[in-house]
């Protein structure tokens, strides 16, 4: 089955014909009547409290109605402050935690091209107090994550026989101070992971959405007997806003995740200023990264000094001139050896090679005063400098780009065309 891109249109109805010409011939169309004349900023920052609203709902509506499922034919089920179940049944609260980590990786992934997927206050807070997201942007979408949440309650108590019996209350003898702390951190985990996996960027960030969910998981097998697994002020809201019910100590529910993610926030903050980059380099290298690049230790005192290396890669498969981007042809094909090789005088230096030598021969030349650290003192590594003359650094008009012109290597630079300017001249990368 061959699926094509989707059409530019609104609705595509049978007998219709894709618009020529792509989507910008028809940008202003396609926005809804009454917001097209906003600025982008707003109209960007409506678009985020859109995609917050409707993923808090459904990652909430799926996980409250497995919950409601879960408890239905519990002992602990309908109970009068419509809690999740008291009996410790391990293949219930094992359901539980499932559907809560799996439809938080399912939505997160679905949304985070639009908001973020954020889906809870106190994550929220906690990627503006880093400064991932502005503080306009974070109040906006706090707003859309609680009435999500309440939707979320309100539909699944309609549509569920029976009361409902998802909102978050003590149990198994849980006090009120036990409690807080349990959400505390609870929440810090759920936080810190996502700093980690989303906010820092990382050849697996694409995967966050898995990790995260998983985290999540594990959070609820250890919270759901004795909190709810809360962790989220809008998962705690929302239940209670729609029974009715609000338990005297629902206050926990608010202060300890937020107690969590102040937690998160300074570990996190601990960890960056300590450069934790340099204690464990080299996690985000690809094979030619791991072969170039070289760890000296004793003077590795940034996260730059193991920054990723830049290498030469083998015959672009695609190159970029003043037309565009265009398959590469026989007059582009120079001293520059097959694909995934080293061409001889690149100064690309195998394994072993003493950090901040080249071999004879070769016109490379350290970047200053830092080539004896991998060449990474600065973030960039020097021995991977193209030679004159190559392809990588002359056009195929004989144009010489910019002195310090060069290929990124990996996965991303031998997947297929596209093009991003570094250095003054074009990184071939994937889609």
């Amino acid at each position: 089955m061959n699926i094509d891109k989707p059409s530019d249109r609104f609705l595509n109805l049978p007998g219709m014909r894709k618009l020529p010409g792509g989507l910008n011939n028809e940008k202003k169309e396609l926005r809804l009547p009454l917001v097209g004349f906003l600025p982008n900023r707003v109209r960007n920052h409506f678009i985020a409290m859109m995609g917050e609203f409707a993923g808090t709902f459904l990652f909430l509506f799926f996980a409250f109605a497995a919950t409601q499922v879960a408890n239905a034919a519990n002992s602990g089920a309908g109970t009068a402050d419509g809690s999740l179940t008291q009996v410790p049944n391990a293949n219930t609260l094992t359901y539980i935690a499932l559907a809560f980590g799996f439809s938080l990786a399912v939505n997160a992934w679905v949304f985070f091209r639009i908001s973020g997927g954020l889906f809870n206050p106190a994550v929220t807070l906690g990627m503006a107090l880093i400064g991932a997201v502005t503080w306009t942007r974070a109040g906006l979408v706090f707003i859309s994550q609680i009435i999500g949440a309440i939707c979320a309650a309100a539909v699944v108590s309609a549509l569920f026989p029976g009361p409902m019996n998802v909102s978050c209350t003590l149990g198994g003898g849980t006090s009120v101070v036990q409690g807080l702390f349990i959400e505390m951190f609870l929440t810090a985990l759920l936080v810190f992971t996502i700093f980690m996996l989303a906010a820092e960027k990382h050849k697996g960030t694409f995967l966050a959405p898995v990790g995260i969910g998983l985290a999540l998981f594990v959070i609820e097998l250890a919270g759901v007997y004795y909190t709810g697994g809360g962790a989220n002020p809008a998962r705690a809201f929302g239940p209670p806003v729609v029974l009715h019910i609000f338990p005297g100590y629902h206050w926990i529910y608010w202060l300890g995740p937020f107690l969590g993610t102040l937690l998160a926030v300074g570990f996190y903050r601990f960890v960056k200023m300590l450069e934790y980059e340099t204690a464990n380099p080299g996690q985000d290298f690809n094979e030619k990264e791991a072969e170039v690049f070289e760890f000296d230790e004793e003077n590795a005192a940034t996260g730059a000094d193991v920054a990723r290396p830049i290498v030469q890669v083998g015959q672009p498969d695609f190159v970029a001139d003043e037309t565009g981007l265009r398959p590469v042809s026989s007059h582009d094909i120079g001293s520059v050896g097959s694909r995934g090789s080293y061409p001889s005088g690149t100064g690309v230096a195998p394994r072993g090679a003493t950090a901040g030598s080249y071999p004879s021969g070769t016109s490379a030349a350290p970047y200053g005063a830092a080539g004896g650290i991998n060449g990474n003192g600065a973030g960039r590594t020097a021995i991977e400098k193209p030679i004159a003359g190559s392809p990588a650094a002359t056009g195929p008009a004989g144009i010489t780009n910019r002195p310090d012109a060069a290929y990124h290597s990996g996965p991303a630079a031998e997947a297929g065309p596209s093009q991003q300017p570094l250095g003054g001249s074009y990184r071939v990368s994937g889609l």
